[in-house]
């Protein structure tokens, strides 16, 4: 049971890594060249589904690092997968508190206003620190697994 739990942690741990490198190196350059009513179909189009499979991918792979670092009858490879999900979590604070707000505003516009505070660069920021957790804790459950 500890194998498939393992097994099923680091996979979730490494596609949300994946998904979050790849955005920051594809996507986030991307929105910052278009000019803002482009950025905000872009963002409107392409952000469509990140909503709905991220932040269960992310809990349930959390959840599933807590468990295996409960099972663990090693203190070295607990404190590795307590580390681990402690970065993953951080990934889900980070997006749930950050970005997340910053796409809704966005994804609300009809049109861009004069005025308008261009939230690109507050949202790359951001999203760098999620996709810099997200790959630590992928190296931590990868870590964690392998020890055991």
């Amino acid at each position: 049971m500890s194998l498939v739990i393992g097994v099923t942690a680091l996979l979730g741990a490494g596609v949300t890594a994946g998904v979050l490198f790849c955005v920051a190196i594809s996507l986030v350059p991307g929105f910052i060249a278009l000019p803002p009513e482009e950025y905000v179909e872009a963002h409107r189009l392409f952000g469509r589904y990140f909503d709905r499979v991220m932040p269960p991918l992310v809990v349930t792979t959390t959840v599933l690092v807590v468990v295996l670092a409960c099972i663990s009858d090693s203190t070295g490879r607990r404190a590795v997968l307590i580390a681990a999900a402690v970065c993953l979590l951080g990934v889900s604070v980070v997006s749930q508190s950050r970005n997340v707000p910053i796409n809704r505003r966005v994804k609300r516009l009809t049109t861009v206003p004069d005025d308008w505070e261009d939230p690109r660069t507050a949202w790359r920021n951001w999203h760098a620190v999620r996709t810099a957790l997200a790959l630590l804790g992928l190296v931590l459950t990868a870590a964690g697994v392998v020890a055991g």
